[in-house]
């Protein structure tokens, strides 16, 4: 007697819906309009230097404001440009970067300046192919260094932003899976407005550092929450959990 075999079909998740247009505005509208009432004073928001841009970017990386701000003016006081940063001695790099920690980040700072003056005539480019081929500029900041300083339509995607757009538009999963991560960029990109991107990109990283917060968001007073797909923000489970992640703040 032949056994008869059964093949089960393995069932592919169905694909994670995109925000509609009335939600795409409504966030837009909320967002921008928080943003003019809580956002923070930042100096890195008064500049369009690409050079400046990319300083403050790279020292908030896993690092909190406060920490960042006096270090940033100490920063661009002595290497106050690309050809500055190239020309410096190492040590004198690495001293002043003291006690932001993370040290590869200077050195990658250094290389991106000498390769900049040796290949680009000591400016940063603004298309995202270029920016990315230097070494310790991903799809994020290559995002902000076009947003903020090009002042080109480009989405971004770090921890606080990533955190807001899975509380908001989706709600279940894991945000740090592959899956995820890629939905979360595509959303970051059809949530962008085609006018105000500086303000709104700079509102998604202020809104999740300071209102939507990885351990106690406050959904209360969260303009958000009538359409958002997390609230109430449960007090521990899986969304908890994966939220919890270092961020800058």
């Amino acid at each position: 007697m032949t056994a008869k075999r059964t093949h089960k079909t393995a069932r592919r998740p169905a694909p994670l819906a995109m925000p509609v247009p009335a939600d795409r505005r409504r966030f837009r509208t909320r967002l921008l309009a928080w943003y003019r009432r809580h956002g923070r004073d930042l100096p890195w928001r008064k500049t369009t230097d690409p050079y400046h841009i990319l300083v403050s970017e790279i020292m908030l990386q896993q690092t909190q404001v406060d920490r960042v701000l006096p270090k940033y003016a100490e920063w661009l006081g002595k290497f106050p440009s690309l050809e500055a940063l190239a020309t410096a001695p190492e040590r004198e790099v690495t001293d002043t970067w003291y006690p932001l920690g993370y040290n590869i980040r200077p050195k990658r700072l250094q290389h991106i300046a000498r390769e900049s003056v040796a290949r680009y005539g000591g400016r940063l480019p603004s298309d995202e192919a270029t920016l990315l081929s230097f070494k310790g500029i991903g799809a994020y900041t290559a995002g902000a260094i076009r947003s903020f300083a090009f002042r080109e339509r480009a989405a971004i995607l770090d921890t606080n932003v990533a955190r807001v757009l899975f509380r908001i538009f989706v709600g279940n999963g894991d945000p740090r899976s592959h899956a995820l991560k890629r939905h979360l960029w595509s959303v970051s990109r059809t949530v962008l407005p085609r006018r105000h991107v500086f303000d709104f990109n700079q509102a998604l990283m202020d809104f999740g550092a300071t209102l939507c917060s990885a351990r106690k968001p406050l959904c209360e007073t969260c303009p958000m929450r009538a359409g958002c797909a997390s609230y109430p923000f449960p007090a521990a489970g899986a969304r908890t959990r994966a939220a919890r992640r270092p961020a800058r703040s």
